[in-house]
């Protein structure tokens, strides 16, 4: 078909891709087609979107954005792009509790995965979801909220239900916020003080090519309107007084605005500005949600592979996230740390690591990020989620033909 995902590493397979700009299209869409799946911003670097006959874009479909002041929430189109909520969102004095790196996703998409930001108290993107409306297979569109059955297995749900057209999340007043670099942490710092090092800031993140002596980077986000509890000194790493992007190779205008200038939560929490491509998307990237318990450990097994994983890859980074009640969540049940990889786009040298990369890490409970690369030729991650039986239910009470399946999801559900 000639089309690719935005990194340029996954061609789809499908035989067909349409953009709809209606529901009505869609539906007719939907219903001429053997498997279908949806499309949102081609940010998955496996075959998780893809299928063997229909692809449905989302970009086309009504981007509408409604804030209900009273409710506390904002009720956005599925593929709307979270840059794009955020800026409307702040423009009206609200906001949300966090953002990914990049805040050019679509807001489907990102829950569907089970994408995050960072935070030791923040919750995945998906935790703000108080709402689903879905088209399914067969045409109906079936509204959940907060409360209902099955809710907790849907927002998670990689797109094995149906075509989300519009989720509804929870919004807060705005706030500001403040980041900051250091550079060099000492590892002695991160393993033997790991909770201290996470918890610091309202967000922490750790950037690493793991062959170093110390972390070469850690940023920090913090409330402007709250003491700081960092000084100049970051657990031994001083305070930069130069902007830095985190690969030392590309331009530092693409990243938001640091050295601790204040300013609106749409304009720091994601690392990257919403008006710049942050790379030419010539990447790979994989990541693995450890459980917090374990973290040390699996810092301490991914330090020790780093002379094989160094020549492949471009930077690293550690971040947390708070446990949650979401069935496919990588946060389910339990605080997270995600160790996340961005390779270069390599792809017989990046799956040539990962074997030994996951035999490191998943025995110690580490979730893949489901729209990232990853292996797993064991079949060990299906057996990582408790609720995977309710889920298998769900997807089949939803889609009992299974229009909506595909290979990836057949190796997860069977």
């Amino acid at each position: 078909m000639g089309e690719w995902n935005w990194a340029g590493n996954y061609e789809y397979g499908a035989s067909r891709i349409a953009a709809p700009a209606t529901v009505a299209e869609l539906r007719e869409l939907i219903a001429s087609a053997r498997t279908v799946r949806a499309l949102g911003s081609r940010h998955s670097f496996n075959d998780l979107a893809d299928t063997g006959d229909l692809l449905v874009s989302t970009a086309a479909l009504p981007a509408m954005i409604r804030i209900d002041a009273e409710a506390r929430t904002a009720t956005v189109g599925g593929g709307v792009r979270y840059g794009d909520l955020a800026r409307e969102l702040e423009a009206a004095g609200w906001a949300l509790h966090n953002l990914a790196s990049l805040p050019h996703i679509s807001v489907a998409g990102a829950i569907a995965t089970s994408t995050h930001g960072s935070g030791d108290r923040n919750g995945t993107l998906a935790t703000a979801v108080a709402g689903l409306s879905i088209l399914t297979a067969d045409g109906d569109v079936v509204d959940l909220r907060r409360g209902d059955e099955g809710f907790d297995g849907a927002v998670v749900s990689l797109g094995a239900l149906g075509v989300v057209l519009e989720v509804t999340l929870d919004i807060r007043p705005t706030y500001t916020v403040r980041q900051r670099l250091f550079g060099g942490v000492p590892w002695e710092a991160v393993l033997d003080r790991f909770d201290e090092v996470t918890s610091a800031a309202y967000s922490v993140s750790l950037f690493t090519t793991w062959d170093e002596p110390t972390v070469s980077l850690g940023w920090i986000k913090e409330l402007a309107d709250a003491p700081s509890a960092v000084g100049d000194d970051f657990f031994g790493a001083p305070a930069l007084t130069e902007a830095r992007h985190m690969i030392a190779t590309m331009d530092v205008r693409n990243t938001t605005e640091q050295l601790g200038v204040a300013g609106p939560w749409s304009e720091r929490l994601a690392h990257f500005r919403f008006e710049f491509t942050p790379s030419n998307g010539a990447e790979i990237q994989s990541e693995y949600l450890v459980p917090r318990a374990n973290a040390v450990a699996a810092i301490g097994a991914v330090r020790s592979l780093g002379a094989l994983i160094a020549p492949v890859l471009q930077i690293s980074e550690i971040r947390t996230a708070a446990a949650d009640d979401l069935w496919l969540s990588s946060a389910y049940g339990t605080d997270v740390v995600g160790l996340h990889f961005t390779w270069l786009r390599d792809q017989e040298g990046v799956e040539a690591v990962l074997p030994a990369l996951e035999d490191a890490l998943l025995p110690l409970g580490a979730r893949p990020h489901w729209g990232k690369l990853y292996l797993d030729p064991a079949g060990l991650v299906p057996h990582l989620y408790p609720r995977l039986d309710d889920f298998r239910a769900l997807a089949e009470r939803f889609d009992p033909a299974g229009r909506f399946r595909n290979p990836f999801l057949t190796r997860l559900l069977g």
